[in-house]
C-alpha cells in the first residue's frame, strides 16, 4: 500500500512540472516566422490577375520558385520585360479560339492550373536535344527560351505556340483517352531514338515530325499542335512532301484526331486552325 501511496505521489509531483513547464513554454512562444503579410502586386501582377486568374484560374509564374523547375538544370525565369506580350499572345492564340469554338468556359474548366516561364534553354543531358515544354499532371504547363523570342520572326513564335498546343493537346487527352486505334496505323515505326530521325525520314514514315515518332501519344499531340500553328494550306504543303505511303498514314492519323475534337468537344479542328494561325500572325511586328 505504501509503495502505491509512494506511486501516486511521483506522478503528482510529475504531472505538477509537466503543468509548470508547459506554462512556462506558452509564456516564450515568439511571434510566428511566416511571412502572411499581403504580397505588393506590380502593375504587371494585377494585370495578370485581371487577364488569367480572375476568368480562367490560371496562374502565370514569372518569378522564381525552386518548385517551378528543375533545379538540377541550368534554368532562369523570364525577363519581364516580355511578359505581357507572351501572356496576350497565348490567350489570343489559344484561350480565345477554344472558348469562341467550345463554350466561353472550355478553357476555364479544362486547364493547367500555373504556366511557368522560364527565360532559358532546357538543355537535355546525354542527349542532342533540349526540352521546349512541359506539362504536368495536367495541371502546369512550363515554357522554356522564352527570352529569345522574335516577334518578327514567324516560325520563332510558331515554335512555342507548338508547344503550348502540344502541351495542352496532352492535357485534354488526359481527360478523355483518344482511340487505341492510333497507335496501329505505323506500330512498328515508333523509335525511343527519335532524335536521329530525319524530317524527311519521319514524314516518309507517316509521321509529322521526328518527335511524332516517339510513341502514339506524342504522335497525336504533334498533330495537333502543327495543324493549329499553321494555315491549312501550310499543314497541307508540309505532308505533301512525305512519301505517299507516309501521306496516307498521317492522312488516317489527322482523320483520328479531327474526330476526336469533334466526338468529344464539339469543336471543329479545322476552324480551330484558321483562328489559331490567324492570331499567330496577328502576334507578329
Amino acid at each position: 500500500m505504501k509503495n502505491i501511496k509512494n506511486i501516486i505521489l511521483v506522478n503528482l509531483v510529475l504531472g505538477f512540472l509537466l503543468l509548470g513547464s508547459c506554462s512556462e513554454s506558452s509564456d516564450t512562444i515568439k511571434e510566428s516566422q511566416i511571412d502572411t503579410s499581403t504580397p505588393i502586386l506590380s502593375d504587371l501582377d494585377i494585370w495578370l490577375r485581371s487577364n488569367f486568374v480572375a476568368p480562367y484560374n490560371i496562374e502565370i509564374s514569372y518569378l522564381w520558385g525552386a518548385s517551378d523547375t528543375d533545379i538540377a538544370r541550368f534554368l532562369y525565369p523570364i525577363n519581364e520585360n516580355g511578359v505581357e506580350r507572351w501572356s496576350e499572345t497565348i490567350r489570343n492564340a489559344w484561350i480565345e479560339p477554344y472558348n469562341q469554338l467550345g463554350g466561353h468556359d472550355f478553357i476555364a474548366n479544362i486547364t493547367p492550373r500555373q504556366l511557368v516561364y522560364s527565360g532559358g534553354f532546357n538543355y537535355n543531358p546525354n542527349s542532342p536535344t533540349i526540352t521546349l515544354g512541359v506539362a504536368e499532371a495536367g495541371t502546369r504547363i512550363t515554357f522554356f527560351n522564352l527570352d529569345f523570342l522574335d516577334y518578327s520572326n514567324e516560325e520563332n513564335i510558331r515554335q512555342p505556340l507548338r508547344t503550348l498546343h502540344h502541351e495542352y493537346a496532352h492535357i485534354l487527352n488526359q481527360k478523355i483517352p483518344f482511340s487505341d486505334d492510333y497507335g496501329l496505323i505505323t506500330p512498328g515505326d515508333y523509335t525511343a531514338q527519335w532524335f536521329n530521325v530525319s524530317d524527311q525520314e519521319a514524314l516518309d514514315l507517316g509521321f509529322i515530325t521526328p518527335y511524332a515518332s516517339s510513341q502514339p501519344g506524342e504522335d497525336f499531340v504533334e498533330i495537333v499542335a502543327n495543324m493549329l500553328t499553321n494555315s491549312k494550306e501550310g499543314f497541307d504543303a508540309i505532308v505533301s512532301t512525305a512519301s505517299p505511303t507516309g501521306q496516307a498514314y498521317i492522312r488516317q492519323k489527322q482523320e483520328i484526331v479531327v474526330a476526336y475534337f469533334q466526338e468529344n468537344f464539339a469543336i471543329d479542328l479545322y476552324e480551330l486552325q484558321e483562328l489559331t494561325y490567324q492570331a499567330l500572325l496577328d502576334s507578329l511586328d
